[in-house]
């Protein structure tokens, strides 16, 4: 078996009023010198700027925004810590910004933290980035956070949909683990069964708090398994326990959809789909994002019936190289319109 290098997050600080441990986090942490803290336009009024203040205290912080996760904001992220000097990044923000500094910390050779302002990607912990090249979306390698802060305060605040995007995407676990566990038995691909376990406990646990996910105990849990699914792929050393073919669906629905609904919410209602198509509990997954308030169908999407059953048809052509479900039965566009009519996602 060849040797794997895992990375995983040293601290993880998670509460109320969390974000006003970030100075001792980052004292723990042991790091020095000059900090680039990265955060976005909104996030910026949200946590970045009192976060950029607080550690201000204690040395020099040069505050950038985030306008996109692009390698274009990766290289204007280098160019500007090149010249100040940082010596390591804070990530103030939610995807796009945390995407950016994992890229950049990996590019400089320097550690990063992690602070998510919503709950609504498994991206908080994880080694991977998606980033926009050359006008799509690729998911890269990058960098696992030395530390993750999760202010709890914070997130519980930000719009809903987000929190409820983050249980599709923890949810999509349940299928994507299914998936690997396919390519295994039928084309002998490698797995990682304890990063399998943890992916799917992580599922388990928004699964069975469900009822809870519009308060903040709800929030803490959503956010523990966020972060444990991150640990999972960090294990695996690859995407393959958090991304399989639901996220295949939300990509291809990405590429085909005229409005494309949120990451999260699009693996949660392929994951409906494709648990249909493994023959496992799919209304289980359904009665779930549907208690949390998250989509369960095109219309709660915001797009097309044709939309979904041809991102449906289309999704083997998303990765091909990775074994899932939809490899196994060949689609054609016709079953693809009876799954999605028999889950009632049409």
């Amino acid at each position: 078996m060849r040797a794997k290098w895992m990375q995983l997050p040293r601290s993880v600080v998670a509460g109320e009023e969390a974000l006003s441990q970030l100075p001792e986090l980052v004292r723990c942490l042991k790091l020095k010198g000059s900090c680039l803290m990265l955060t976005g336009r909104k996030t910026a009024g949200v946590a970045g700027r009192r976060a950029a203040q607080l550690l201000g205290r204690e040395r020099s912080v040069e505050l950038m925004e985030v306008k996109e996760a692009s390698f274009s904001s990766v290289e204007r992220a280098l160019e500007l810590a090149k010249s100040f000097g940082a010596e390591f990044l804070v990530a103030v923000g939610g995807g796009r910004v945390i995407d950016v500094a994992k890229l950049t910390a990996k590019f400089l050779g320097v550690e990063f933290i992690s602070v998510p302002t919503a709950a609504s990607h498994d991206g908080i912990a994880s080694s991977r980035a998606s980033i926009r090249r050359q006008g799509s979306l690729v998911s890269e390698e990058a960098v696992a956070p030395l530390g993750v802060l999760a202010d709890i305060d914070i997130i519980a605040s930000a719009p809903f949909r987000l929190t409820a995007s983050g249980c599709g995407d923890v949810l999509a676990k349940l299928t994507a683990t299914r998936d690997w566990e396919l390519a295994h038995r039928v084309v002998g691909e490698e797995i990682s069964e304890y990063s399998i376990a943890l992916s799917r406990m992580s599922a388990k646990i928004v699964l069975r708090s469900s009822s809870k996910m519009g308060t903040r105990e709800g929030v803490r849990r959503l956010v523990k398994a966020l972060i444990s699914c991150g640990v999972a792929m960090s294990i695996a050393g690859s995407s393959r326990p958090g991304s399989g073919s639901e996220h295949k669906f939300s990509h291809a629905l990405d590429v085909i959809a005229q409005e494309p609904a949120l990451h999260g919410e699009q693996c949660g209602v392929g994951a409906i789909m494709m648990m249909y198509l493994h023959g496992g509990d799919w209304r289980g997954i359904k009665q779930a994002l549907a208690e949390i308030g998250a989509p369960t169908c095109a219309e709660e999407l915001g797009v097309s019936r044709r939309e979904v059953v041809e991102a449906l048809f289309r999704a083997r052509e998303i990765r091909p190289h990775r074994y899932t479900i939809l490899e196994h039965v060949n689609l054609s566009r016709d079953k693809a319109e009876k799954v999605a009519r028999a889950t009632g996602v049409i």
